[in-house]
């Protein structure tokens, strides 16, 4: 699943393409807001949250999610698409490019009064500029029993980070992430990785991963192979695949708890 830097950067190709222009065409191909027309609209700013997008109209504002398979991609009128037509879910464009929504998540065109009622539950943005690790702490430390790797997974406590950066997180910590919140014994140092790691992400591309997705390997630590164990809340009803909810360590580097 596309993680906070990949939304970051998607938002400024965005925001490069749209803002301060007027859209002469837009086609929303999601039964709900098919008859939408935001032809006359002109875009004022394109930012995101989290994992979620706003590219914001004088009139409205249309919020995306990438959810597992979503790209953003800005094209130049007349050049031709890098992906299939029939996954395209929304298309904006102006006299110039064309921004094209691919297998987007979720689509919504909300009141820009409204846009809060989408990222109220959420903790706080790690690429955002009003970052408040206090509240991020607070979130965390509401429930010390959780383990680390969950928590760092759910948005609600910190905004942004997906399963690639909560094993790298755990990993430049030595923190195994089975460890329940209530026994790391720096979260403030943790936190502040989250935030560097992430912003290194989206602001110094690409992220060569340490851990994610190299079990077997050695680590650039110690030489121990890599470790992997499924590590997602207990729901049934999860589809999502193992690779997705697995979490990635050195067992010597990171002892469990």
């Amino acid at each position: 699943m596309p993680e906070g830097d990949t939304v970051f950067r998607a938002a400024e190709r965005l925001r490069t393409g749209l803002a301060g222009k007027t859209l002469t065409r837009s086609d929303f191909r999601v039964p709900r807001y098919a008859t939408v027309d935001l032809v006359g609209d002109l875009v004022e700013e394109v930012a995101s949250y989290g994992k979620h997008l706003f590219i914001r109209t004088d009139r409205v504002s249309v919020h995306t999610h990438l959810k597992m398979e979503g790209v953003w991609r800005v094209f130049h009128r007349g050049q031709r698409w890098t992906k299939p037509p029939v996954t395209a879910r929304l298309v904006l464009a102006n006299d110039e490019v064309e921004a094209v929504g691919f297998s987007l998540g979720k689509v919504q065109v909300l009141a820009r009064a409204d846009e809060h009622t989408v990222i109220d539950h959420l903790g706080p943005d790690l690429l955002g500029p009003n970052w408040d690790p206090a509240e991020a702490l607070r979130r965390l430390t509401a429930h010390p029993r959780r383990a680390v790797g969950l928590a760092l997974l759910d948005q609600r406590n910190l905004a942004g980070i997906g399963n690639i950066y909560r094993s790298e997180i755990c990993f430049l910590r030595r923190v195994h992430p089975t460890t329940p919140i209530g026994e790391i014994p720096d979260l403030p140092a943790l936190v502040d990785e989250a935030h560097r790691v992430l912003g290194k992400a989206a602001h110094q591309p690409p992220w060569r991963p340490m851990v994610y997705a190299r079990t077997r390997r050695p680590c650039p630590r110690c030489g121990t192979a890599i470790a992997s164990q499924p590590l997602g809340e207990d729901d049934p009803g999860d589809r999502v695949s193992q690779r997705e909810r697995g979490i990635y360590f050195c067992p010597r580097c990171q002892p469990r708890p």
